[in-house]
């Protein structure tokens, strides 16, 4: 979370509760008959002085950046463990918590910052386990701003189009179950998005800004989508390839190949199958509309098609492993061979060449 933000917090938690009258609770509690105690604890993120955290759930977990509003959690929500975290690190095991309240706190993060942000808390969360999220939406999307009338003057907001929450929403693993607008601050005529979702058996995108290579895999199989890793199905030589061309370190980590290799991962497809062709053409001519919204967004210097199948039925019907003649979002685009051990075609040796010409293509900017 914004440092900045969190300070204004910090310095000025008394006199912005009192400002603000307790808000209405009727969609915090009716978000907590969504959750199931059996799934885990409910957090309530980005908790404030805690006026929402004892109706969003069974033992609630009140989270926040800010000590001093930590500190006035008791008053409203006596019972209620207290977290000290952002969220966008949160301090969770996996599958841990039975749902996710987040009412305009994500607000506090970059725009390219909330896609791996959503992923930890995909992460984080029980199989079908229910979130509700509160952003800020514009027309113009911005990516980190203060707002000219804001009384507590540093804060900074990232601010949405609605068909761009959608992208990132879905690609963090989430399957959007309602959507909808309603006015915000007072004077603006700017909407506040309310998206109501469920924790999808997928993969989340762990991608961001700076990206040297954005890899595109066809869909996520069952054993990634249970271990929230990409290309974990025994056999597959993704990430001992990734690791021998110098794209990562670590050996199955995609939030330690974003951060310290600037190395992001989605897939065309987000529904799991055991083997590709059981998807169908219209899917990922779908899912290239969206990595190539994503592309466009995000800029990585370059993105790499990993399977030539979905790339040849999305894209170009001959398209050949190399680099490809059409960009995507202006960025250039390479395609190899599926990394799957059901390609008896290709070597380790061999996918390792390809990743290798895939970053010789973009340059390495870290």
């Amino acid at each position: 979370m914004d440092p900045q933000t969190i300070s204004v917090y910090q310095q000025r938690a008394l006199e912005w509760t009192e400002a603000r009258q307790p808000p209405d609770v009727d969609t915090a509690t009716a978000f907590g008959r969504r959750t199931d105690p059996a799934d885990g604890p409910v957090v309530d993120l980005g908790c404030g002085p805690g006026w929402f955290t004892p109706h969003v759930g069974a033992n609630a977990i009140a989270l926040d950046a800010t000590p001093a509003m930590l500190a006035r959690v008791p008053d409203h929500a006596p019972d209620a463990r207290r977290v000290l975290a952002s969220v966008d690190a949160l301090p969770f095991r996996r599958g841990a918590l039975g749902g996710a309240y987040a009412s305009k706190v994500y607000v506090h993060l970059p725009r390219h910052a909330v896609p791996a942000a959503l992923a930890d808390l995909h992460r984080a969360l029980a199989p079908r386990a229910p979130i509700e999220l509160v952003v800020f939406g514009a027309e113009e999307p911005a990516e980190f701003a203060e707002f000219e009338d804001d009384a507590f003057a540093g804060r900074r907001f990232s601010l949405w189009s609605e068909h761009q929450l959608v992208d990132v929403v879905t690609g963090a693993g989430f399957a959007i179950d309602e959507m909808r607008a309603a006015p915000t601050r007072r004077g603006s005529e700017d909407p506040a998005y309310t998206v109501r979702a469920t924790r999808r058996h997928t993969l989340p995108d762990t991608v961001g800004a700076d990206m040297n290579l954005l890899v595109v895999g066809l869909n996520p199989s069952p054993n990634s989508a249970d271990s929230g890793i990409g290309f974990m199905t025994p056999g597959n030589r993704f990430w001992p390839a990734a690791i021998g061309a110098g794209l990562a370190s670590v050996d199955r980590d995609p939030f330690h190949a974003l951060r310290h290799h600037g190395l992001g991962l989605t897939d065309l497809v987000k529904r799991p199958t055991r083997r590709a062709d059981e998807l169908d053409a219209s899917e990922y001519r779908s899912g290239f509309e969206r990595v190539s919204r994503l592309a466009e967004w995000l800029q990585p210097a370059g993105v790499c098609f990993v399977g030539l199948a979905g790339y040849r039925l999305a894209v170009n019907r001959k398209a050949t492993a190399g680099r490809q003649p059409t960009d995507i979002g202006g960025r250039p685009v390479y395609v190899m061979p599926s990394t799957s051990g059901l390609n008896a075609h290709s070597q380790l040796s061999d996918l390792t060449d390809h990743l290798r010409a895939a970053a010789r293509m973009t340059g390495a900017r870290r």
